[in-house]
């Protein structure tokens, strides 16, 4: 009988197991690729101190263990040696046939891997603990917003994902909330009350300047149609007959990609929205001040559009962004009581909290609004405040 491997202990080694003359411990092994691969730590066993000036590390059998489990579930070893980068590629490269602006903010979460060191981290390495502390020192450090923070998760989640399904690592490190790591700072974007509402449209429809956008700046706070949404807007979409309006497109524009048409955000977002006299007499004036190009311009088959620019190029969702800026900077520098930040979305905003005050329906509510989810009609874009929950209780009681 051939006498047992030991180590300088006279300790009896396993398979693949042998002591090295410096006194360092290796295990070799073969993968589930069938490759050769070796382990080496300075400790055979967990209980065994680290040799004087030598770095603390794993047991060469506690690694065994965590070896021999990745074996037998399949797990690929060292994460198919991917690193961080490598896997958010890996993953978007799956991702066909997604929207111009998707693409784009998976294009800007590469670009960023790029620079941070954290893309090149192989992913086995990456634990729970890491992630987290990574997305804080991405708030805390490196000062990025919430919502940057919440787009580089919102794909490196999936990403992770696919690494477990893929058996290349045993667990996700980004599936946890978000919100339990990194503070959300991002700027909450209240409703205007109704007060602020009749002053804005007051003050728009009396300036010599901006009174031109009265009409359409009236149309979103009156209907809470998205900008992009109200910017696809053509004349045949305008049934004055019916006094209703088709919503069935959106108006993008990206870069050196141009104008392009997108379907509704979701697929509820394609409705037919009742049109008021007031709203229906907005939509007249517009189209009597039209003025096209000779050419009327065309995107994706679509023409008709309602408003253009001084260069007739079709408006789109930034030229409002800046005509609702510059409005209220101008308002704010000649009143005292100044102005909240006002943005087409807080139009809609406005237009959704106004609704539910008045005690429309919510499952109305949610289909002029588009929302596919009536909990978004509830809970993100009305704004009920100490007042309005007084006026409702009394009213209540009134009517008991």
């Amino acid at each position: 009988m051939s006498e047992k491997r030991r180590d300088k202990r006279g300790r009896i080694l396993r398979n693949g197991e042998m002591q090295l003359p410096n006194g360092k411990y290796r295990f070799k092994y073969v993968d589930n690729l069938g490759k050769e691969r070796f382990l080496y730590s300075w400790r055979l066993d967990r209980n065994d101190p680290v040799p004087s000036g030598k770095k603390k590390c794993q047991s060469l059998r506690e690694m065994e263990r965590q070896v021999q489990a990745d074996l037998f579930d399949h797990i690929v070893c060292n994460g198919g040696n991917l690193t961080v980068l490598e896997l958010v590629e890996k993953y978007v490269s799956t991702k066909i046939g997604v929207r111009p602006n998707t693409a784009a903010g998976y294009k800007t979460v590469i670009n960023f891997l790029k620079k941070d060191p954290f893309g090149a981290r192989r992913i086995d390495t990456v634990k729970l603990s890491d992630a987290k502390l990574w997305l804080i020192k991405l708030q805390q450090v490196d000062k990025k917003s919430y919502s940057s923070i919440h787009s580089i998760r919102g794909v490196l989640n999936p990403a992770f994902r696919m690494a477990v399904d893929d058996d290349l690592i045993r667990k996700n490190p980004f599936g946890f909330e978000l919100a339990t790591v990194v503070v959300n700072d991002s700027v909450t974007r209240d409703a205007l009350t109704r007060d602020q509402e009749r002053k804005f449209l007051k003050f728009v429809q009396e300036d010599k300047h901006f009174c031109r956008y009265y009409e359409g700046i009236y149309i979103l706070f009156k209907t809470g149609l998205r900008i992009s949404e109200f910017c696809g807007l053509t004349i045949s979409d305008i049934d004055f007959e019916n006094h209703s309006i088709r919503v069935e497109r959106q108006l993008q524009k990206r870069g050196s990609f141009g104008y392009y048409i997108e379907d509704t955000k979701t697929t509820a977002g394609e409705r037919t929205l009742p049109m008021t006299p007031d709203v229906e007499e907005c939509f007249q004036k517009i189209i009597e001040n039209r003025n096209p190009p000779k050419a009327e311009p065309m995107v994706d088959g679509v023409v008709g559009f309602l408003y253009f620019d001084k260069d007739s190029n079709i408006c789109y969702s930034l030229h409002w962004e800046h005509y609702f800026r510059h409005i209220v900077d101008k308002y704010n520098s000649i009143y005292k009581v100044q102005m909240p930040r006002v943005t087409p979305h807080v139009c809609r905003h406005t237009y959704c909290s106004n609704m539910a005050k008045s005690g429309m329906n919510p499952k109305a509510l949610q289909y002029l609004m588009g929302h596919s989810d009536i909990g978004v009609t509830l809970n993100t874009y009305t704004h009920v405040k100490f007042e309005d929950a007084k006026a409702e209780v009394i009213r209540l009681k009134k009517a008991i």
